[in-house]
């Protein structure tokens, strides 16, 4: 039981961690205050700034496959098409969703689990499609998902048990 609580609170330490991160590239810019792009074609950063022209479809498959892909690339298309499914039932948008799907699958990693990125988008994102019209956090719905997977659910499992209803992932009190 403070195995599992430890899990959660490192986990949700490094959620918070890399929004504020996030926030704090949002926030800075240059030093002349404009907004730079960050990326040029064929770089894959670490994570999708803000400021980024990158596309997050393309950004996702690239990490995925180890090196930058060719925008007409099938991997790419499929992650693209991916994420525009998962983007209609979540708040974040696509740049975020990738982050996430990103850092998601490397904590999976850290643990021995290796899953793919269009298995966690499609997966996350058909339970909040189900939800309908109530858009998600993706964010919070990684967390849950990760949880489930450190307690020994497969991904079939952890999906289920998200989908099941349930008071803190609904809203409800």
């Amino acid at each position: 039981m403070r195995r599992a609580c430890r899990i959660r609170i490192a986990s949700g330490l490094v959620l918070l961690a890399l929004g504020a991160c996030n926030r704090d590239s949002d926030e800075r810019g240059d030093a002349a205050g404009a907004v730079v792009a960050t990326t040029a074609e064929g770089t894959l950063p670490a994570w999708l700034a803000p400021t980024d022209g990158t596309d997050p479809g393309r950004w996702l498959a690239g990490r995925e496959a180890g090196k930058a892909l060719p925008a007409d690339e099938p991997r790419v298309r499929a992650m693209a098409a991916a994420l525009a499914r998962a983007r209609d039932g979540f708040i974040e948008d696509p740049r975020m969703i990738a982050n996430r799907t990103v850092q998601l699958g490397q904590m999976l990693a850290e643990a021995g689990i290796g899953e793919g990125y269009g298995a966690i988008l499609d997966g996350l994102g058909g339970i909040a499609a189900e939800r309908g019209r109530r858009k998600s956090l993706y964010g919070e719905m990684c967390q849950h998902y990760y949880n489930a997977r450190m307690q020994g659910a497969d991904h079939a499992a952890a999906l289920a048990r998200l989908a099941a209803p349930h008071p803190v992932l609904e809203g409800t009190p």
